[in-house]
């Protein structure tokens, strides 16, 4: 007798039908549940394969809340998961909260005799076998329950009907244990990933962007404003003045803030490796290709790439980056088919482009494409009023990496102000660390400046601004910034600080509090 005669007929003849029934059944069981981490989906098929070859119906998989401490109705063949989500059962709380407390097998030969059988699904007949076997992880206690009734033309063999469950009960266990591990080991990464996330948006918030001279604040509400939107922004200033920075805070807090941020160099690399850095490669492109690699803008997609030194890159491949910023697609080292992304970029330059431009070194339209949204950072030596708070940040950022504590005296922070900061940020930020690696104490007071080499600069600057002639220049024209015009009306009082008060309508205290607060070294004039 074929298996098809048996599985078609009204029921198992012998026991030797039923077992090659339950075998063939078994290696199905295997294949679904090797096919997929998808639990739901797995146990739906697994029900399945016992209705349809075992005659096992109306199956049932209910699987521990590990939150919450109740049996959880996971699937039910045949009937939707909107009827099924909200059935659960407490520990002890009818057959399947009894088999969550003491993991025994239960067989039931007529469900209308059981009155602990609560039916909460209102699906089984009544009048039908039920048989429930706990799924068990190792010799732990029950996390889940499968329970099944025998079709009516099926109702011989009971006990090994039960036996059978129990096999299809511990395949299920290995998937439950493993899809638990994926899922807990998932959790772990997005929580950590989430932790990351706030800890980067904590350190490249505007709240590390030190300044409060007008120039910053203007800096501050460009930043704030263009994070909002996906715009092209070029971020232009000298080197050292925190343009990186700048495009840390525009990515962290746009919408955009828990997508890829990727970043880039465009000095770093010559054309032929700035193209597959940019644009990937595919296997064999070239001598060394031996594997396919995403490029940058493919990493970024969804999310910012940040082009540092963009007015470094050569003509030629001006014309492959401008095809990426007007339509978004470009074809990968080696490549034929066209990649799309959706990616907003944030460049930066000290180059002055408008020149480059002018002078052919810098494509006019790839210009007008990176130039949509300028931002431009202003040189330490033109917000000095900031190099106080500056220098306590930087203080307390190498105390924290240091893991002591420094302070500052006021004395120190005036040997600062001195000094001209032809590096900026960077430069200054240099010198702190030098400074406090120098001192025993913790403290850092002129004398520990001057051991940083500061006094050796700050000779050869004045050195070099005796040799250059000021021009004369008008304190009342309207072109000259703050510190320009107190320079120009002490130039004109003969460096008398009480007259060039009287030009300014200033008071001599407050002509004397611009002098230190932005920079002006009388001596040297």
């Amino acid at each position: 007798m074929s298996y098809s005669d048996i599985n078609g007929g009204l029921g198992f003849l012998d026991r030797s039908s039923l077992i090659e029934a339950e075998l063939e059944a078994l290696y199905l069981v295997g294949k679904v549940l090797s096919k997929s981490l998808n639990l739901h989906e797995t146990l739906n098929a697994v029900l399945e394969v016992l209705n349809d070859q075992t005659g096992m119906e109306r199956g049932m998989v209910a699987l521990l809340d590990q939150q919450r401490g109740k049996m959880a109705v996971q699937v039910v063949h045949g009937l939707d998961s909107e009827v099924t989500d909200e059935i659960s059962y407490q520990p002890g709380e009818g057959i399947v909260g009894a088999m969550l407390e003491n993991g025994e097998s239960i067989i039931i030969e007529r469900i209308d005799r059981e009155p602990e059988f609560l039916d909460r699904l209102g699906y089984y007949d009544q009048t039908l076998p039920f048989i429930a076997e706990p799924i068990i992880i190792g010799h732990l206690d029950p996390v889940g329950v499968i329970a099944a009734q025998p079709a009516a033309s099926r109702l011989m063999f009971l006990h090994e009907r039960s036996r059978f469950l129990k096999m299809v009960a511990n395949l299920i266990a290995q998937s439950v244990r493993l899809s638990w591990e994926v899922e807990h080991e998932k959790q772990a990464l997005t929580s950590e990933r989430d932790q990351l996330r706030q800890a980067v948006q904590v350190n490249y918030g505007f709240d590390n962007i030190v300044g409060h001279t007008d120039i910053m604040r203007r800096v501050f509400e460009q930043v704030q404003q263009v994070s909002k939107w996906n715009t092209t922004v070029l971020i232009r200033g000298e080197s050292g003045t925190g343009k990186e920075l700048i495009a840390n805070a525009i990515h962290y807090n746009s919408p955009r803030a828990s997508d890829p941020f990727i970043k880039l160099n465009c000095a770093a690399l010559p054309d032929n490796l700035l193209e597959s850095e940019l644009f990937g490669h595919e296997k064999g492109a070239f001598t060394g290709a031996v594997n396919q690699r995403k490029g940058r803008f493919e990493q970024a997609d969804g999310g910012t790439i940040f082009l540092d030194e963009i007015g470094e890159i050569s003509g030629t491949f001006q014309a492959k980056l401008l095809r990426v910023l007007q339509e978004g697609e470009f074809e990968r080292v080696g490549g034929t088919r066209t990649m799309q992304v959706d990616v907003r970029v944030v460049a930066a330059t000290n180059k002055n482009l408008e020149q480059e431009v002018e002078e052919g070194g810098f494509r006019e339209d790839l210009y007008y494409r990176l130039n949509v949204m300028p931002i431009n950072l202003p040189s330490l030596r033109e917000r000095a009023e900031d190099i106080p708070d500056l220098a306590r940040f930087l203080i307390d950022k190498i105390a924290r990496k240091q893991g002591r504590k420094l302070e500052m005296t006021d004395s120190a922070i005036r040997v600062l102000m001195r000094y001209g900061w032809p590096g900026n940020v960077r430069e200054l930020e240099n010198c702190l660390e030098r400074a406090a690696v120098m001192c025993s104490d913790g403290t850092i007071d002129p004398q520990v400046i001057s051991m940083t080499g500061i006094e050796e600069r700050l000779h050869t600057q004045g050195m070099q601004s005796v040799t250059k002639k000021r021009p004369a220049a008008n304190f009342d024209d309207p072109e000259l910034d703050e510190r320009e015009r107190v320079i120009a009306a002490l130039e004109q009082s003969g460096w008398v600080q009480a007259k060039a008060a009287r030009m300014l309508n200033m008071t001599p205290r407050q002509i004397a509090y611009r002098i230190q607060t932005l920079n002006i070294n009388v001596q040297k004039y």
